[in-house]
C-alpha cells in the first residue's frame, strides 16, 4: 500500500550531506516496505521558508475574514506548508546538527507550521496537538557524538524536535543517527553504521 511521504531537506551540503544520505536511505527502505511511495521533497536549503515577521504574526492571530491583501500573501507559505504536512502520512526530516542545534531553515519551517487553530489548539483550555496519525523519522547527522558520552548534554536537536512535534500531536518518532563524522576513530564507520541501522529497523 502506497504511503504519502514528505521529505524535508535542511542541509547546505547537497549530495555530500550525511543527513541527506541517511534520510535518502530511510525513503528507500520505505519504498521497499510499502512499494512506490508518493514522495514530496521540501528542500529548505534551496528554498528557505520565510522567517516570521510582524505581518506574519499578526495574520496568524487575526480572523481570516479580516485579512488584508498583505496578510493573505503573508500566510500563503504557512497555509501551503501546513496542507503539505496534513496530507503526509510519513515525514522524513534530515537534520544536520549546527552548533548543537537544528539549522535556522528548519526552525523557520517549524515556525510556519506551528499555528494555533491549525496544528495545535487551546480550545479546551490546555494545549492539544492537531497533527495525529503521522509517523516521523529523524535522520540526524553530527560531527560529534551526541547520543551518548560527554556531549549528550549538548544535544539540542533531538529533544527540541521531539518536544515541538509532540506539541503538534506527532509522538510516533524514530531517530536514526550518523554521528562522529569529524572524529578520526569513528568517521570511517559512521555512515555504514547508520545505514545498517536503517536496514535493520522493522518499518
Amino acid at each position: 500500500m502506497s504511503k504519502k511521504v514528505l521529505k524535508i531537506v535542511a542541509s547546505i551540503k547537497g549530495d555530500t550531506s550525511f543527513s541527506n544520505k541517511l534520510s535518502n536511505a530511510v525513503v528507500e527502505k520505505l519504498e521497499k516496505v510499502y512499494g512506490a511511495v508518493q514522495l514530496q521533497t521540501l528542500d529548505l536549503s534551496k528554498a528557505p521558508s520565510p522567517y516570521l515577521d510582524e505581518v506574519n504574526f499578526g495574520a496568524f492571530y487575526a480572523p481570516e475574514d479580516t485579512h488584508t491583501a498583505e496578510q493573505k500573501e503573508a500566510v500563503k507559505y504557512s497555509d501551503d506548508a501546513i496542507n503539505d504536512l496534513l496530507a503526509a502520512e510519513i515525514i522524513v526530516i534530515g537534520v544536520p546538527v549546527y552548533n548543537f542545534g537544528i539549522p535556522a531553515v528548519l526552525k523557520g519551517w517549524i515556525d510556519q507550521v506551528a499555528r494555533g487553530g491549525k496544528t495545535f489548539s487551546y480550545a479546551d483550555g490546555s494545549p492539544k496537538g492537531l497533527l495525529t496519525d503521522k509517523k516521523v523519522y529523524l535522520a540526524i547527522a553530527s560531527g560529534a557524538i551526541f547520543s551518548d558520552g560527554p556531549y549528550k548534554a549538548y544535544d539540542f536537536s533531538e529533544p527540541y524536535l521531539r518536544a515541538v512535534l509532540g506539541f503538534l500531536g506527532i509522538t510516533d518518532i524514530t531517530v536514526f543517527r550518523v554521528e562522529g563524522t569529524a572524529i578520526p576513530d569513528f568517521a570511517e564507520a559512521a555512515l555504514p553504521k547508520a545505514l545498517a541501522s536503517v536496514e535493520e529497523y522493522a518499518f
